[in-house]
């Protein structure tokens, strides 16, 4: 059973919560973290701090002591960032909800830009970009409100989960699948736009994203490279089996998403497999789901020439000899 350490909350709705999945994170990075939320103009009725231990090696709870009180804290066995996150749903009482990673920060000015975009203009979800590093710019730009679906129809879309808040309602019954490692914010994004009647973006960097060599996406060897494929495949193909059974927009905007995955695909078979055989026998598994050759559609010049390029034997054994080499280059 998952160990809980409740807060002292008043019974009032928050505006917002915050969910934070932790596994093995520096606590002086998670210290940061919290003390990133901390720091934004809302009273302590106005938020909710969900902390969900993934069964880490050692509880970070004890050296987060003068922190607690604005915390609930769930430890549970070690399941995934996907369970997770689902647990903290579980567990939210905000109206609005912010997934952040327990190494990452909020940056104060410019997340505040997003959270009164949320309260003052009717959105369902605020996207926002991101920072590499820790200072915010106060130059940016904020678009239109369109609707999930247009916004997937017209764009290729962030997926990370931590770029955007959203209105707890809109979730219904969704929920990111377990025991993915790779991939889960994108199937859980997807499906959350569109959903979503009223989506608002803005270019606020209100987030610092810190890459570290520890975190999951950059896992070394054979064998995570492969889970890394394999989850993305799962991914693909789980949003593809929804196409036929949505109305015509949402439809043209999940094709473009799973185009998109599919092209990115693909490319990571290539840069971490090396191996033509592999990619061969990659392009055939789509290829019988309906997903090979990707859809000729004039989404980006990128897309278009990438297209192209798979299409024939000899385009897949050009990419096979030159992506390898820009990516030492880069």
């Amino acid at each position: 059973m998952p160990y809980q350490q409740n807060s002292t909350q008043t019974d009032r709705t928050p505006f917002i919560t915050f969910i934070i999945p932790v596994y093995n994170i520096p606590v002086s990075m998670l210290h940061e973290c919290i003390e990133s939320i901390l720091a934004l103009n809302l009273h302590p009725s106005e938020r909710e701090i969900i902390l969900v231990d993934d069964g880490s090696d050692n509880s970070p709870i004890g050296d987060l002591k003068e922190l607690s009180q604005q915390l609930i804290y769930i430890r549970t066995a070690n399941n995934g960032v996907s369970e997770a996150r689902n647990t903290g749903l579980r567990m939210a009482q905000g109206e609005f909800v912010q997934f952040i990673d327990g190494d990452d920060l909020l940056l104060t000015s410019t997340y505040e830009h997003v959270l009164r975009l949320a309260q003052t203009k009717n959105c369902d979800m605020v996207m926002f970009d991101f920072s590499e590093t820790a200072h915010a710019d106060n130059n940016y730009k904020d678009s239109p409100c369109v609707s999930g679906t247009e916004l997937m129809h017209r764009n290729n879309i962030h997926g990370a989960t931590w770029g955007y808040l959203f209105r707890r309602s809109l979730l219904g019954t969704l929920r990111f699948t377990p025991g993915v490692a790779y991939g889960e914010d994108e199937e859980f994004t997807a499906q959350l736009l569109l959903r979503a009647e009223y989506v608002r973006h803005t270019t606020a960097k209100a987030y610092y994203y810190r890459e570290r060599n520890t975190s999951a996406i950059h896992a070394e060897g054979a064998d995570k490279h492969l889970q890394r494929l394999d989850d993305n495949k799962q991914v693909i193909f789980r949003l593809s089996r929804q196409l036929d059974s949505l109305p015509a927009d949402d439809r043209n905007a999940l094709e473009r998403r799973v185009a998109q995955l599919t092209m990115d695909y693909i490319y990571n078979t290539i840069r971490l497999t090396r191996d033509r055989q592999c990619l061969n026998q990659r392009i055939e598994e789509l290829r019988s789901k309906g997903l090979f050759p990707l859809p000729d559609r004039d989404y980006t010049t990128k897309y278009k020439w990438f297209r192209r390029m798979t299409n024939s034997e000899i385009g897949r054994r050009m990419l096979m000899r030159l992506l390898p080499i820009m990516e030492k280059e880069r």
